[in-house]
């Protein structure tokens, strides 16, 4: 875990030192101050304390503070800043992988867990990366010199008073690990809770027109306890670690004040001796309990470290070849040969020894029921998912030697659910091409039969279209993600049920300009509406049991098999 950690420290290394200096300094005053008022105390009950000698060590104190505040000042500002440097190169590392994982990862996984990850367990680690160094370096220095300056006043009584401070490492050990296991459940509830609202103020139109707000108050409700079991338990711990150390504090100071007066009485020190340990005291067990609060946050920061490199861990299922080839000209010839393919190991195969070939230029439908594979077999040729066995070629190569990048610019996706990103329609269209011109971005539109109510909207282009297009129908939403594929102009085209969801009027509208989209370019269709594919140059039925038919409309109806009843059915 600290060997993932500690690199993101070697380009701040130069700050840090700077950073541990000044904190180094901050130290001082708490050091000298007990040794000023042992000496203006020793020499009042001498009766030779003098006014010049007063201002003088007030002048040194004085000086002491005005390094004391500089050091402070950097170490809040700059070391803050080095902190969020190391937040932010973390962050970035994080998105970029999770960008290479494949969609098996995002099956399997909660956006709202992802999101506590990037957000909250980062910002600790933030905290975590610039105050540790500082927080132990300076209680390193606070023990080692306090230890130094009273073992030269008197060895025993020193070592009477430090002897606690180990028995007080032990306890903290003691408590360590249970507070850092309680801690991690915390994130993780944080995570579940995120995910928790993410899923229903998503869904907020859903959850309104069955009037279910009810529902969603109790999964709320319920997560929400859960969560507060989780801080509970974790605060347990932290107050029983708290108690114990507060009373060690206890300890320390009768040790102090006790023996120290034995050794008063003895003439082994003396009064203004006294007072410096006590004083000595007073800054350790303030060094300790500064400890002890940190704990918390220490606990937090290794919890956000550790879920951090749980995600840095997993294995990008799908990568580039190290000769990998960019792909440039395509012509559009697709071949599947023996291809199967299964979502997990103890799962069974979704695909199982599928062999066909598309050539340039054809639209290929496939239909068959939910759960025979169709789209899983078309996610196999952008390589969304991996084939388990046999080769998807593009071209007569296997797509495994090019680069995802340059394999999936020249392939174009249409699907049943579109997602429009938030911002602009303009935005939103020049996202198949971000180097487009704005008058390319309009030709694309009116090729999508979008362009006039595009106009009609209260910005035209430059209309808001709202988290995920909420502010535009589906039929509009749909033009839309045409618009972008005309502006990306890919030589393959995927048809995933695109109008499935519309109704009538905007499915004609979205059928008239994927007709345009599709012409001159290699298209796999699939639909649940057969009457959209009665044109296509051939038809293959796809089943549990592989694909079943293979002809045009014409042929397969009169075939009178699968097909020829599903068609009947749907029509």
């Amino acid at each position: 875990m600290f060997r993932r950690f500690l690199p993101y420290y070697k380009p701040y290394v130069g700050i840090i030192i700077i950073d541990l200096l000044a904190a180094a300094l901050t130290t001082i005053c708490e050091l000298v101050l007990p040794m000023i008022v042992r000496q203006i105390t020793g020499a009042a009950g001498e009766g030779t304390l003098l006014a010049e000698t007063v201002i003088k060590l007030g002048l040194l104190y004085l000086f002491l503070r005005v390094i004391d505040v500089a050091a402070n000042y950097f170490m809040a500002y700059i070391g803050h800043i080095t902190g969020t440097r190391l937040e932010t190169d973390m962050r970035h590392d994080l998105f970029e992988h999770l960008q290479k994982l494949s969609f098996s990862y995002y099956d399997d996984t909660k956006i709202g867990q992802i999101m506590a990850r990037i957000t909250s367990d980062l910002f600790d680690i933030t905290e975590f990366s610039h105050h540790c160094p500082e927080e132990f370096f300076i209680a390193a220095i606070k023990i080692v010199g306090s230890f130094i300056i009273l073992a030269g006043i008197n060895i025993w009584l020193t070592l009477s008073i430090f002897v606690s401070i180990p028995l007080m490492i032990f306890v903290a050990l003691a408590f360590r690990k249970k507070m850092k296991n309680a801690f991690k459940v915390q994130r993780e509830q944080i995570g579940e809770m995120n995910a928790i609202v993410e899923d229903s103020l998503l869904g907020i139109r859903v959850v309104k027109s069955f009037a279910n707000e009810d529902v969603e108050q109790k999964k709320f409700d319920k997560g929400n306890k859960v969560f507060f079991e989780a801080k509970k338990r974790a605060y347990k711990y932290m107050a029983l670690f708290q108690g114990s150390t507060r009373f060690f504090d206890g300890v320390m100071y009768v040790v102090g004040v006790m023996i120290g007066s034995f050794f008063l009485l003895g003439g082994e020190i003396t009064a203004p001796d006294l007072i410096a340990y006590i004083m000595y005291i007073t800054t350790l067990l303030a060094t300790v309990r500064r400890i002890i609060e940190f704990t918390e946050q220490f606990q937090r920061g290794i919890t956000g470290i550790e879920r951090f490199e749980e995600i840095m861990l997993q294995p990008v299922e799908i990568e580039d070849r190290p000769d990998a080839k960019e792909l440039d000209k395509v012509e559009g010839n697709i071949t599947f040969e023996n291809v199967s393919f299964h979502y997990a190991e103890n799962l069974e195969n979704v695909l199982d020894n599928i062999s066909f070939e598309v050539h340039k230029g054809e639209n290929v439908a496939i239909v068959g029921s939910s759960g025979s594979g169709k789209t899983t077999m078309c996610n196999l040729i952008p390589r969304f998912y991996e084939a388990n066995n046999g080769r998807v070629l593009i071209d007569g190569h296997d797509i495994r030697e090019y680069t995802q990048h340059s394999l999936r610019k020249q392939i174009g996706v249409v699907q049943q659910d579109v997602y429009l990103f938030s911002g602009t329609v303009a935005e939103n269209i020049l996202y198949g091409r971000l180097d487009a011109t704005m008058d390319e971005v309009i030709e694309a539109a009116k090729k999508a039969g979008a362009d006039e109510f595009i106009r009609k909207l209260p910005k035209g282009y430059d209309t808001y279209v709202g988290e995920r297009g909420v502010k535009l129908s589906g039929g509009e939403k749909q033009r839309i993600s045409i618009a972008r594929l005309f502006l990306k102009n890919p030589p393959v085209l995927i048809l995933d049920e695109a109008t499935s969801a519309l109704d009538n009027e905007s499915e004609h509208l979205v059928q008239q300009s994927l007709e345009k989209l599709s012409k001159d370019r290699t298209t796999l269709t699939i639909a649940h509406r057969l009457t959209t594919i009665k044109n296509a140059t051939r038809i293959i039925v796809l089943t549990d049991d592989g694909i079943a038919e293979t002809g045009t409309h014409d042929q397969l109806i009169a075939k009178n098999g699968i097909y020829a009843g599903f068609y009947k059915m749907y029509t």
